[in-house]
């Protein structure tokens, strides 16, 4: 490698950040329209071939997006899964292709526009047997309180098919972790008075959740569960340990205060956990700097004890997989991040494989049987 290093770069391009939503659109951050992006060379130097290739998969969680200098769409997306067994994804809302006109609370059904129509290609069969977006995951500022309704309702009609959950972000951090850049939400949102108006109104129309913050405030998302006992919630990326900043270098530290809090919040029976996700910037295992991407075998012992916890207070049949592709791309490739999972399992029952890599998410999402 030269003497430009990966951090050096993304510190001289002004996009080394927190992680979140492929280092910009950052999950809790404001970002730019210029995107980092994995190079293809470096990924290239850790080849694993995919493990048990007919173990169907769903993907619960992964973003498209076409930004200038970046863009992750459906032809990149089936590259990364083809190793795999992938029968369907769910999109997740990562703030692309919002509307350019209209009222400001509607412009995110743009997403959701743009997200059915990279499914309803997916669907052709054109482009093979997998189903992309046979979920979709938009957003939704509920602090509108009752007036979120009609943002609710435009963002079904615009897939009324496959349109499922709202995830507003409320993945707040202290200023030393998240590098001058202003957050998008306020601390504590999960507890707003305005927020829970208009979080009562996904029950009205049959919605579900994404709980996505850091594990400093995994005890808010707790009690939104059992203020709201009959709304599902998925939490994603394990509850957002961090791993950089003041707590850089802490990560027993962060283990010990992040158990109890799962451990609360797997009481509530109407949340459901994303497994994966933590290999973003802000977990800190600083892969992305490194001069060859890890192995499975590499992940695989960095993560099981986080992996195994969550499993264990969940059960496998309130658990699934989930890439967060492409921001965890920053670390390593999907091929080797399944096989991490499928390693990590080897001791389960064939039924709980099977909730945990496809029947949970089928489930959760409603999806139909592929």
């Amino acid at each position: 490698m030269s003497n430009l290093t990966r951090r050096k770069f993304f510190r001289q391009a002004g996009l080394y950040t927190t992680g979140g939503l492929a280092l910009t659109g950052v999950a809790g951050l404001v970002g730019t329209p210029a995107l980092a992006q994995p190079a293809p060379d470096w990924l290239a130097l850790t080849n694993e071939s995919a493990l048990e290739p007919e173990l169907p998969i769903i993907d619960p969680h992964h973003h498209l997006w076409d930004r200038p200098g970046n863009h992750y769409l459906l032809e990149e997306l089936l590259q990364d899964t083809r190793e795999h067994n992938v029968r369907q994804t769910v999109f997740v809302e990562c703030t692309s292709m919002y509307r350019a006109e209209g009222p400001e609370e509607l412009r995110v059904v743009g997403e959701t526009e743009f997200v059915q129509g990279v499914a309803a290609m997916s669907a052709s069969g054109g482009y093979g047997e997998a189903r992309v977006a046979a979920g979709i995951v938009g957003s939704a500022d509920l602090r509108l309180g009752d007036r979120v309704a009609p943002v609710l309702e435009a963002q079904i009609a615009a897939s009324p098919q496959r349109f499922r959950g709202i995830r507003q972000r409320a993945a707040w951090a202290d200023p030393s972790v998240i590098s001058n850049r202003a957050a998008v939400s306020p601390q504590h949102l999960l507890l707003d008075e305005d927020f829970r108006k208009g979080y009562a109104q996904l029950r009205t129309y049959g919605l579900s959740f994404e709980g996505w913050l850091y594990h400093t405030d995994i005890a808010d998302l707790t009690d939104l569960a059992k203020a709201f006992p009959d709304t599902t919630i998925i939490l994603n990326h394990l509850g957002g340990p961090i791993g950089i900043g003041p707590y850089a270098g802490r990560r027993d530290e962060v283990f010990a205060a992040w158990k109890p809090a799962i451990s609360e919040l797997a009481k509530r029976p109407n949340v459901v956990a994303k497994v994966g996700g933590i290999q973003m910037v802000v977990n800190g295992y600083g892969w992305h700097e490194r001069d060859r991407p890890p192995t499975s075998d590499q992940l695989l012992q960095a993560n099981k004890d986080w992996y195994l916890y969550i499993i264990d207070q969940f059960g496998p049949d309130r658990c699934m997989f989930e890439s967060n592709f492409p921001v965890d791309k920053m670390s390593c490739s999907y091929t080797v991040l399944w096989n991490q999972f499928k390693k990590l399992t080897k001791g389960f029952s064939a039924d709980e494989r099977a909730a945990m890599f496809h029947d949970t998410a089928m489930r959760v999402y409603r999806l139909p049987q592929v």
